[in-house]
């Protein structure tokens, strides 16, 4: 900025109001606010306002834009944000100074971790805000590449008490990378007829009363077109005197006339704008040299004469007034313009390969084998600096225009390999696994395309042996690797994966005979997912200090594949509650556009601790996330662990109806392809909900089609989850024998040893086996285990049975105690056949049980809910200041807390959405 304050915007007073509150908030206690409208209705205008603002408060500004022909250049937006900043890395910690520096490309180093850039990034702009109030401003933001989108993104949702703010604008209806759920956003409407002809006679004030009418009906509100629609009238239409105009879209007109006023530059002129849009870069001195040193302040002059451009000599940057600029001065040049300039900048680019290489592409006119290891090489360039979706995008590329079959069918299934494995999204591997086949038939699968192949297969119509055959064939022609080996370690993760899903001992032998062959010491996190995930009930126990370690050392692990699989190796051993803080930097991590796998893996894990640790409202939201994201990416296998979390919750809150379809769902899919792990979801939803209800018969026919009674099965870590319910469910159908046997296999499995849920239900298990009066040493045996609390859900069943047996023995006041905390339990996990059980107890005892409180739902602040009336009614915040005594500042920060609270975006739906609360009011 130049420091002049930018022309007043008429109309828009409430507007910038608004986003002014936001950020004088921001200044205090950080947050981000996003800006939507349709092209030309003033978005950069009001960023260029808010500019202003931020900067005569104090504040440091930060600006820059998403340019639509740097879309594919990772990290270009974040570059061009944080130039002004890079002097302040130093006072980063080394390990986020040099991820930053590798990521933006600033020195040479190894691939960094996404979520440290993510953090550095972040730990930037926090640093710099401690020496006052910064501000982020970007415009255009569909148009940022997705490495600079995923890092704003990333940093958006991270601003709470950070003095720092975020305002970003985009295009309605235009999505690109960033990643917008969940942040507040204010849409920008267009004008009325009174501020619209208020515009019109302050830029234009000879125009006559119908002729300003007719554009007020043309431009529709909006400020560009009433801006620009009045230079491209005819004299006599000036006068009103002419006929009636062709009736273009107000998008289409828009542009013609931005391409008119292009197509009238001199020749030269447009050819430099060309290069300006290609580079997309705005720097002069770079367009100077690939323009061959031609005078190119003179070049451009015609430009910024006719206000299409601006030109900062200070900083020596060439801006475009609007970017519907670019895109006429792109659309009115021929073809071959565009390749001599794509090329014109390659050659000027030969410090820079991954731009170069993608003006080299644009410039091909047929497959050339040089561009396509060039970017083959800028492909592995951007997955070294964190961005593996770049990298897809690259390789495809590369892919285009190799000449060669192989070279290309090499270069596909990469990008299918990255898609499955790398990103998580595998919507375009089949494809590009059948392009890749086509491209060479010949060709003998690579493991990159097996492990691509297998993650479709059993996601889709395939079944558990096919994809474990072609892994372990994969798997099996390679060498022994003593180093790392990226795609076979992430081969045998996969493998792993299938050997779970499918759930017979016969599938992990060769995996073990894998791991066993290719490495003389096998990667750490492999050999533990073996000993923990395969058979935790045999192989736990001597690894369990070294699962500990791994699980401690997460603190510091910035890897989210790494933290989810470790996670996953203390899943049945109950240490998912110590893993959850960072699981949960996992699922940011991908709500800021990092990989979905993990994400979703991470998602579920957590809920998973949240069932056992009696975090049953957290359990539905995660569960949910996580199932979406399913949906959306095309993961059908990794969906159904969210399934049973789901019918899980239904069977613990006493919904038959929804467990009975969802098991239905489980064992439907898994049974045709043999996947006896998600059978075992289903039968272990069944058995809890079973037993629930009291349907003990049914407990016990699904809980040991888990596992038979009298033993563990063998690689079917689920029975760990299932000790209880199956010596429940034998004691109450008079199965005595099968009772004792289980409870005797836990305890000489030493499963006590594990963990304290897994002791507390191995001496609960005992005491329910027991016979009567040897039973209550066993049930204080197992309250008394340190940390039996943690395990709601398990420790209110164990209380529940132990009332139970002190009831009937006449030991009522006893039996009280354990059945009240049962009860309040249950209440409020809202289990209700258990709660109905624990309150039939609880009478029995002569205890008289009331009906709980509810509470309603919570709503605005009286001044808040009366500040949205006025401005439903139209009102101004000038006038509804005026009326309540108020700054029509204070009104523009009252409604930015409460549009939020109403889930809405503009004034205009305020009317709608009060009317839903007093339809809810009347309801109540």
């Amino acid at each position: 900025m130049d420091g002049r304050a930018p022309r007043r915007l008429i109309g828009r007073d409430d507007d910038l109001d608004f986003v002014c509150a936001f950020l004088d908030a921001a200044a205090e206690e950080g947050g981000a606010l996003l800006l939507s409208g349709d092209a030309g209705v003033g978005k950069t205008a009001v960023l260029d306002a808010a500019a202003h603002h931020a900067a005569g408060a104090g504040a440091r500004l930060l600006r820059g834009g998403g340019a639509e022909f740097e879309v594919n250049v990772s990290f270009a937006g974040v570059n061009q944000l944080f130039q002004p900043i890079l002097g302040e890395l130093d006072h980063l910690p080394e390990v986020q100074r040099t991820a930053l520096q590798v990521a933006l490309g600033l020195e040479d180093g190894a691939p960094p971790d996404q979520l440290v850039v993510l953090n550095a990034a972040l730990d930037l702009l926090l640093h710099v805000a401690k020496g006052g109030p910064v501000v982020v401003i970007v415009d255009d933001l569909p148009w940022l590449d997705r490495a600079s989108a995923v890092v704003l993104g990333f940093i958006a949702r991270r601003l709470h008490n950070s003095q720092v703010g975020l305002l970003a604008a985009s295009r309605t209806g235009e999505e690109g990378f960033f990643e917008r759920a969940g942040l507040s956003n204010y849409r920008l409407d267009p004008l009325g007829d009174a501020a619209a002809s208020a515009l019109l006679e302050e830029r234009f004030p000879a125009l006559t009363a119908r002729v300003r009418q007719r554009l007020i009906d043309d431009a529709q509100g909006n400020p560009l077109a009433l801006l620009e629609l009045p230079a491209a009238l005819t004299d006599s239409q000036r006068s009103a005197s002419g006929g009636p105009r062709t009736a273009l879209p107000l998008s289409g007109r828009l542009q013609a006339l931005f391409t008119s006023r292009v197509g009238k530059l001199p020749a030269s002129t447009r050819d430099l704008l060309l290069l300006a849009v290609l580079d997309g870069t705005g720097d002069l001195q770079r367009l100077s040299i690939v323009a061959s040193g031609q005078p190119v302040l003179k070049a451009l002059a015609p430009a910024e004469r006719a206000q299409l451009v601006t030109v900062d000599q200070a900083t020596a940057r060439l801006g475009f007034r609007h970017p519907l600029t670019g895109s006429a001065v792109v659309e009115l040049a021929t073809a071959e313009q565009r390749r001599n300039a794509h090329k014109a900048l390659a050659d000027h680019l030969a410090d820079r390969d991954e731009r170069r290489a993608w003006h080299l592409a644009a410039a091909a006119m047929s497959p050339d084998e040089a561009v396509a290891e060039l970017l083959e090489s800028a492909a592995a360039e951007t997955l070294g600096r964190g961005d593996p979706l770049g990298a897809v995008c690259t390789l495809l590329r590369s892919a285009q225009v190799s000449p060669a079959g192989a070279d290309r069918s090499r270069r596909l299934a990469e990008a299918a390999y990255l898609g499955a494995a790398a990103t998580g999204d595998l919507r375009d591997v089949p494809k590009l696994l059948d392009d890749a086949r086509a491209a060479d038939p010949e060709q003998h699968a690579s493991l990159a395309a097996a492990v691509a192949a297998a993650y479709h297969l059993i996601s889709g119509s395939g079944d558990v042996n096919t994809a474990h055959t072609l892994l372990v064939g994969a798997i099996d022609m390679s060498e022994p690797a003593d180093g790392d080996d990226t795609i076979l370690i992430e081969a045998l993760h996969t493998l792993l994966l299938m050997c779970f899903f499918g759930g017979r001992p016969e599938l992990w032998e060769p995996f073990g005979s894998a791991v066993a062959r290719l490495w003389r010491r096998p990667p750490e996190l492999l050999a533990l997912l073996e000993a923990t995930f395969a058979d935790p009930a045999r192989d736990a126990l001597p690894v369990l200090d070294r699962l500990d370690g791994a699980i401690a050392g997460l603190k510091d692990e910035t890897s989210p594949a790494r933290i989810a699989r470790v996670a996953m190796a203390g899943a049945y051993l109950d240490r998912l509650p110590t893993c959850a803080d960072a699981l949960s930097r996992v699922v940011e991590h991908g709500r800021a556009g990092g990989a979905i796998t993990s994400e979703i893996e991470a998602l579920f894990l957590l809920g998973n601790a949240a069932f056992w640790t009696g975090e049953w409202d957290e359990l539905a939201d995660v569960t949910e996330e996580g199932l979406t994201l399913c949906e959306d990416h095309g993961y059908k296998l990794l969906s159904w662990p969210g399934v049973f979390l789901r019918a899980l919750l239904a069977a613990g809150r006493g919904d038959d109806d929804t467990t009975r379809e969802l098991a239905e769902q489980l064992a439907g899919w898994a049974a045709p392809r043999g996947l006896r792990s998600i059978q075992n979801y289903a039968w272990h939803a069944r058995a809890l909900a079973a037993l629930g209800r009291g349907d003990f018969e049914e407990a016990f026919q699904q809980a040991t089609l888990v596992s038979p009674p009298g033993t563990l099965a063998s690689h079917v870590p689920h029975a760990l989850w299932l000790v209880m319910d199956l010596v429940e469910a034998a004691v109450r159908t008079g199965r005595h024998v099968e009772a004792a046997a289980h409870a005797a296999a836990a305890s000489e499995g030493n499963l006590a040893a594990i963990s304290s849920r897994l002791a507390l239900v191995t001496y609960a298990s005992a005491a329910m086996a027991a016979p009567d009066g040897q039973d209550a040493a066993w049930f204080e045996k197992a309250l008394a285990v340190p940390g039996a609390d943690r395990w709601q859900f398990d420790l209110a069943r164990v209380q529940l049975a132990y009332g139970e047996r002190l009831r009937r023995s006449k030991l009522t006041s006893e039996a009280r105690d354990h059945l009240r905390a049962a009860r309040e339990t249950f209440q409020r996990l809202r289990a209700r056949p258990w709660e109905v059980r624990a309150g039939n107890e609880l009478r029995a005892t002569g205890v008289s049980i009331g009906r709980p409180e509810t509470l309603g739902p919570t709503s605005l602040t009286p001044q808040q809910l009366e500040i949205a009336q006025l401005a439903a009614a139209g009102l101004t915040n000038k006038e509804i200041g005026e009326r309540l005594f108020l700054s029509h500042r204070t009104v523009g920060t009252h409604l930015y807390q409460l549009f939020p609270k109403l889930g809405i975006t503009s004034r205009a739906a305020l009317r709608d959405a009060l009317r839903d609360i007093a339809a809810e009011s009347l309801a109540t």
